[in-house]
């Protein structure tokens, strides 16, 4: 017997459109104001420590995805009770990482480059772990990606000198992660 879903097809065929559409334009109706500033910020700061427009861009289109992907799992239910659970230790491993980036950002020389890869690789963990069975090999290497980009030590070395060029981007990231986590948005 066939099994047949329209809301299985309408999920999937929601997932391909926004996958071949996440610009910043068609985005904005999926991601709030302080978040896209952030975005922005982490943008300039990929394009900086690259040198290269393209893979900066990859890499904010890739997270971008994931993040509409996620959120369009949450909105149909997609996720059982366990897989539930993940995403609430996902929540508070985000969470804790932003208060660690604040609190790095607001105490000068207190960064420690293991502390927030090992931070981020957690989150990174989860986040496979969530959606393992609801999306394909393509939107994990997506993850990868992000989350590898983003953890590279001499990135978060450059990125948390106080002294650096990053300082101002650094500056806001964290405005708008303090903002996020008033909000109890992370």
């Amino acid at each position: 017997m066939d099994h047949f879903s329209s809301k299985d097809m309408a999920l999937s065929a929601q997932k391909k459109i926004l996958s071949r559409m996440a610009t910043k334009s068609s985005v904005q109706m999926f991601i709030d104001d302080t978040t896209s500033e952030i975005l922005d910020e982490l943008y300039r700061v990929s394009k900086g420590h690259s040198g290269n427009k393209s893979e900066a861009q990859k890499v904010i289109k890739d997270l971008v995805k994931i993040a509409v992907k996620i959120g369009l799992l949450f909105r149909n239910n997609r996720f059982n009770t366990e897989e539930l659970g993940i995403a609430t230790d996902f929540k508070k491993k985000l969470h804790q990482g932003a208060m660690t980036a604040i609190s790095f950002y607001e105490v000068d020389f207190t960064f420690d480059n293991g502390v927030m890869s090992e931070l981020l690789t957690s989150c990174r963990d989860l986040l496979l772990k969530l959606v393992n069975t609801h999306l394909t090999p393509k939107s994990h290497n997506r993850i990868n990606h992000v989350f590898n980009h983003y953890s590279d030590p001499e990135l978060l070395t450059k990125l948390y000198d106080p002294s650096g060029i990053f300082r101002p981007n650094l500056t806001k990231i964290c405005k708008g992660l303090d903002k996020l986590v008033e909000d109890g948005t992370i």
